[in-house]
């Protein structure tokens, strides 16, 4: 009975003959096509027997001249396309690859010999020992083999027939398939499915290295596959390598081309994948898949090429974003890029009249930044006024944190006020944004930040105590502007030993290459209870740890920026000149005033230090013409340096 539907189901189907194959262990003649099959759900039991399947295998070889692997070939086939997984594994298992491997071998080279010696006109007259029909049929049972142990969870066993399948071809075709090979069959169809199945497989087998080197085995060898295929293997793999878990380590030597880039690590190897699929997008091969940005931006975000990152931005076509989202996009890279200014000129256009003047993120954006800035700061509490405009309820989280920006730039605005009683009236409006936003938003440790900040900065000294401990303990005590602002505090309320003893602690929790500033202040500590000669050791440590900044950065290195380390460098220098010269080493602070003068030659400190040092020597040594010598330029850029020295030391943090 079950022979009898095999066979209404075959002769259903139309074969188109070609040849007649010479071998006569390989009768398939026809292009089994199964496209009839594809609808057809199967009536009766879905488990044959070994029995019924014997006898439908028979039945199909004396009916349509096929061997026994092609019968089973075409039965199994018959029966996947109806669901039934089990029933056609149960008649895949009867196909022996390892007796049929090596004549599949000998038929695919012998087919493209023969393709190559078409132009000669020339025949040598051998027949191949399987026809490329079976072939085709044969590698696309064994795949569907592979499928239907993925599905019953065998996802081990089936990658090692995926494997098989590529194995076959590629032993046959090392430098690829050629032009023409599969027209007339469906090799290059079943070679390609294979290609990006067999990845996956291995994943789900939890064999991640085998995973990787599928990926990319199938990006390197010549497979012959079409772009939007070759996207798709690209981008898996480029997934797999940012969130995998698994470090894939270099290509093999044998695949690394000379003079190419080789990826080091995951994330430089997603990324070259990623800039692939952009460049093929731009190129109008591929279709626009907006994944690959946010993949990239992951990327480039966790290595730090913010610019890099805008730079693929601005390269993306027209019309893939709309003009003002593309321009708060690049806002956000530079500002994390460190370029502010370019930042706030981007969203300042986000924002204009024919853009989105509602567009309440980029508002927000645009008032953080001004709010960094004496210069800007009135823009700030323009922008940050915008958002709680818009705000519709009491305690909505956009007003918390247009709130905490609007305390910020008030703050900021104060410090360059005009007259004491607009300064006063700022701070206050400052101090009741700050509180309002503590409220809303009182698992925000930021707000708290800025509200222990503007406290101390109003010599509200108990008060900015308490939020810079709440801070720290908000933190779990990672944060280093919150250590300085509680030691900061601490000096400020003349407790410089308990200030030191939390300069210590922080200097413990703090990576190598940002105790910089820890050191600075740790040393203006000492030096306010009178341990001038322990100052002069930790000045020694900070320049020693400026000078190991300027090595070629290794990679995991967290190093401060050129421009931050030579301003520490010059802050530090001066520092020990004004130690020295109390000291009365008039000398020695003046080797410290050259090395300051070299980073900046007109810094209006280090003239004034140099004319203190020529005044200390006046009194000791009477010496009248070198006290008279540096008091023109001295006196010239005093002006700056008296406001510099009375600014209150906390308004050089910000909320950063």
């Amino acid at each position: 009975m079950v022979s009898k539907m095999m066979l209404c189901d075959c002769s259903r189907d139309q074969f188109r003959f070609e040849e007649m194959p010479k071998s006569p262990e390989s009768l398939a003649t026809r292009d089994f096509s199964a496209s009839g099959f594809s609808s057809r759900t199967g009536d009766g039991d879905s488990r044959f027997d070994e029995g019924s399947i014997e006898e439908a295998e028979s039945s199909l070889r004396e009916a349509l001249s096929l061997n026994y692997e092609e019968a089973r070939a075409l039965l199994g086939r018959l029966e996947y396309q109806r669901g039934n997984i089990e029933a056609a594994l149960q008649v895949f298992e009867g196909i022996d690859i390892n007796t049929i491997g090596a004549k599949m071998r000998q038929s695919i080279v012998e087919r493209a010999q023969k393709l190559g010696s078409r132009r000669g006109r020339s025949n040598t007259g051998t027949g191949m020992a399987m026809s490329m029909q079976a072939v085709t049929l044969l590698l696309e049972a064994i795949l569907l083999k592979a499928k239907s142990l993925q599905e019953l969870g065998l996802a081990k066993d089936a990658a090692q027939q995926c494997k098989f399948v590529l194995e076959t071809v590629e032993s046959a075709l090392p430098h690829g398939m050629p032009d023409a090979f599969g027209e007339d069959c469906k090799l290059q169809e079943t070679v390609s499915k294979a290609v990006e199945l067999l990845p996956e497989l291995w994943k789900q087998a939890g064999l991640f290295h085998e995973a990787i080197a599928s990926y990319r085995r199938a990006l390197i060898n010549p497979w012959r596959l079409d772009f939007e295929q070759s996207a798709r293997i690209q981008k898996e793999f480029a997934i797999f390598l940012l969130y995998g878990g698994i470090e894939a380590g270099p290509p093999s030597l044998g695949s690394q081309v000379e003079g190419a880039f080789i990826p080091r690590n995951n994330i430089e190897e997603a990324i070259l994948l990623l800039f692939i699929l952009l460049k093929n997008f731009a190129l109008k091969k591929i279709s626009w898949d907006p994944t690959i940005i946010d993949h990239l931006t992951f990327a480039l975000s966790m290595s730090g090429q913010f610019e890099t990152l805008a730079e693929k931005i601005e390269e993306v076509i027209p019309g893939i974003y709309n003009r003002s989202d593309r321009w708060y996009t690049l806002a956000l890279c530079y500002t994390a890029a460190g370029q502010d200014d370019i930042a706030l000129n981007l969203v300042r256009k986000t924002l204009g009249l024919s853009e989105k003047p509602d567009h309440s993120s980029a508002a927000l954006l645009a008032a953080k930044l001004c709010g960094q800035s004496s210069k800007y700061a009135h823009e700030g509490v323009h922008f940050a006024h915008s958002v709680l405009e818009t705000c519709e309820f009491k305690f909505d989280h956009m007003k918390g944190v247009a709130s905490h920006l609007l305390g910020v730039a008030l703050g900021r605005k104060a410090r360059s006020a005009d007259s004491d009683s607009e300064r006063t009236k700022m701070q206050h409006e400052a101090l009741i944004a700050l509180e309002e936003a503590a409220v809303s938003e009182n698992k925000d440790p930021e707000v708290m930040f800025s509200l222990g900040l503007e406290n101390a900065e109003q010599r509200n000294l108990n008060i900015a105590l308490d939020c810079a401990k709440k801070y720290l303990a908000m933190m779990a005590g990672g944060s280093l502007k919150g250590w300085k602002l509680l030691a900061l505090v601490l000096s400020a309320q003349h407790h410089f030993s308990d200030a030191e003893i939390i300069i210590d602690a922080a200097l413990d929790e703090t990576g190598k290459w940002q105790q910089g500033e820890l050191l600075r202040l740790k040393a203006k500590l000492q030096i306010a209870q009178g341990q001038s000669m322990h100052a002069i050791e930790t000045y020694k440590l900070l320049l020693a740890l400026v000078q190991a900044q300027r090595k070629p950065v290794r990679a995991g290195n967290s190093k401060l920026k050129d421009g931050d380390d030579r301003v520490l460098e010059l802050e530090a220098w001066q520092d020990l000149a004004y130690l020295y010269i109390n000291l009365g080493k008039w000398h020695d602070g003046d080797l410290c005033l050259e090395k300051a003068k070299a980073i900046k030659p007109h810094s209006s400190i280090s003239w004034h230090a140099k004319g203190c040092n020529n005044v200390s020597q006046v009194c000791e040594h009477s010496n009248i013409e070198g006290a008279t010598k540096y008091q023109p330029c001295a006196l010239y850029l005093y002006s700056t340096f008296v406001r510099q020295i009375h600014e209150p030391v906390s308004s050089k943090y910000t909320t950063n």
